[in-house]
């Protein structure tokens, strides 16, 4: 029986366009996370994970867009070829099956090393960037995205003995966030 084709995409945040990656790839199923690539939350490759079976086939577009680090990335690819899953990585060229020779194993290591370093120099620029602007006083922050009557909302909600992790989860934000608009501190604090 021949597998399953199976793309995995995943996009730092939910504006980002998909479309670049596995453009033109015949696939069966296709998994999506709109999530930063160091969340260990990622739900679509959770999911492709538990769905895939011995003989398919998972095509990524690149090296960094499957794992987190290299620590990740060796896990996930190990995972998958133990279960007698293919998987490939487009952008790089490589193909790894679970009876890779020395030489794939060390160019999987060297290529998820150069892109964690890779990411690693976009951050150190970045942060570098905004001291910059910072100093300057280019840089405010990120907007509030909460409204007056939102937060008040939160607070009406709270007084009302309703769960915080609840409230959160109903907006679409992390408890931390909730803490914040509140004035608390998210250490000890019962939800």
């Amino acid at each position: 029986m021949k597998g399953h084709r199976v793309g995995y995409i995943r996009v730092s945040s939910i504006s980002q366009n998909t479309e670049r990656q596995l453009d033109g790839v015949d696939l069966d199923k296709v998994f999506t996370d709109k999530v930063s690539g160091k969340d260990t939350n990622r739900p679509a490759l959770t999911e492709m994970l538990g769905w895939v079976r011995e003989g398919d086939h998972v095509l990524v577009h690149s090296l960094d867009r499957l794992g987190r680090n290299l620590d990740d990335l060796r896990k996930i690819v190990k995972t998958l070829t133990t279960k007698g899953i293919t998987i490939e990585f487009r952008k790089e060229n490589l193909t790894f099956s679970g009876d890779d020779s020395p030489m794939s194993t060390l160019l999987l290591s060297v290529m998820g090393a150069f892109a964690e370093f890779e990411r690693s120099l976009i951050k150190e620029r970045q942060l570098e960037g905004i001291a910059i602007a910072k100093a300057a006083g280019a840089f405010k922050g990120r907007q509030r995205s909460m409204t007056d009557e939102r937060i008040s909302e939160i607070k009406t909600r709270v007084a009302a003995g309703e769960k915080k992790a609840r409230i959160a989860s109903d907006l679409g934000i992390s408890r931390e966030t909730l803490y914040k608009y509140l004035g608390e501190r998210s250490s000890g604090q019962s939800c």
